[in-house]
């Protein structure tokens, strides 16, 4: 009885582990913020992230959903320069079970220019779901 009760918890730990349903879920969150952007909707962007995201960019590191959501909106205040933003996912890495680096590429392709670079983020399994924790973009 002493050797089966630790068996049962490593079973029961290790099922609830990172799989590739979380990387399909990540990339579907990815995909609804391209689709949420292109409407011109940056509340329905900003649903994957979670509210102690920190944003880390050229101009500086900006942490709070509010914050990151206030900066989105005063640098984009219209559809028009928001533009049509395309990720490229070039690698989804877990880190453990309730985390995962993802890192590619952005292209932003708007009437006047099309703006582009890269970024890698921190993503957490959360109780509603995937959400980016850090967000470093170049």
């Amino acid at each position: 009885m002493k050797i089966l009760l630790p068996l049962t918890l490593f079973a029961l730990v290790s099922c609830t582990g990172y799989s590739e349903a979380d990387e399909r879920a990540i990339r579907r969150v990815l995909a609804e913020q391209e689709s949420a952007w292109d409407r011109g909707d940056i509340p329905g962007f900003m649903a994957g992230y979670a509210e102690e995201i920190c944003f880390f960019s050229k101009q500086g590191q900006t942490c709070g959903k509010q914050q990151v959501t206030d900066n989105y909106l005063k640098s984009y205040p219209s559809q028009e320069a928001m533009g049509n933003l395309a990720f490229t996912i070039h690698e989804v890495a877990p880190v453990g079970n309730d985390h995962a680096w993802v890192a590619g590429l952005w292209e932003l392709r708007r009437a006047a220019d099309t703006l582009n670079g890269g970024f890698s983020l921190l993503w957490q399994r959360q109780a509603e779901g995937w959400r980016i924790v850090r967000d470093h973009s170049y």
